[in-house]
């Protein structure tokens, strides 16, 4: 079977609902927003869309492909970076605009974060993001050949993948246990006082008593401009 982004549309229909696969993936990503990967299911996207169960079928054989067009619907937004008109010819600033945007549309829909690094996205929006961030980075400094470039794109993808995990996982916790950090600190304080007094764990003190608190938004910024510090550079073979 040919591939969800390549088969034609179905005949359209006037009634009782028109369809279109962009329609579904739109009406899908409601619906994970709101519920997560875990409460999204065919029938209950069909429920919002105020058809049958069956008649989605005919736009998408299964949830796997369901969830190509959500992710690739979301690639699309990503893929803007690489679409704006004033947008400088300069590998730093088109991968930095790339992850960044990736980033927002993690947190904006934290769904798409649980996908990341896993099955291929193949969706032309997604390829799209993919040679963009690829070619950029053929023109850092420190990418010499095919071999680097592959390393280079491997170090990025595993950044963004772990970092927006992370993330997302930390916003889901505060959520779920209606806790926030000054909250945590009171709960498990004690314990760890107790443990860093032993003073088996000093370079641990530092971070926890002497270390700020860091901004996301900045962190993620920083650890980024690090790995592309390192592609700038033209090591010695």
């Amino acid at each position: 079977m040919e591939p969800v982004w390549e088969r034609p549309e179905p005949r359209a229909r006037a009634a009782p609902v028109p369809l279109s696969r962009s329609k579904i993936a739109a009406t899908a990503i409601r619906v994970a927003d709101e519920h997560g990967l875990d409460g999204l299911s065919i029938r209950k996207v069909a429920k919002e869309l105020g058809v049958g169960p069956m008649r989605l079928y005919h736009y998408v054989v299964n949830r796997s492909e369901l969830l190509d067009l959500m992710v690739d619907a979301v690639y699309a937004r990503i893929a803007e970076a690489d679409r704006q008109p004033d947008r400088q010819p300069d590998w730093r600033a088109t991968v930095l605009a790339i992850a960044h945007l990736t980033r927002v549309a993690a947190l904006d829909h934290e769904w798409f974060a649980d996908l990341l690094g896993g099955r291929p996205h193949l969706g032309p929006n997604a390829l799209a993001v993919g040679e963009a961030t690829a070619a950029a980075l053929s023109h850092a400094p420190g990418v010499r050949d095919l071999a680097d470039l592959q390393r280079a794109v491997g170090t990025l993808s595993t950044f963004i993948v772990g970092a927006l995990r992370r993330e997302v996982t930390e916003r889901r916790t505060a959520r779920s246990t209606g806790t926030d950090e000054s909250a945590w600190q009171v709960s498990l304080g004690p314990y760890l006082t107790r443990q860093l007094a032993t003073g088996r764990y000093p370079t641990i003190a530092r971070l926890v008593i002497d270390g700020a608190h860091l901004d996301p938004e900045e962190n993620f910024h920083r650890n980024l401009t690090t790995i592309l510090d390192g592609l700038a550079s033209r090591p010695a073979r």
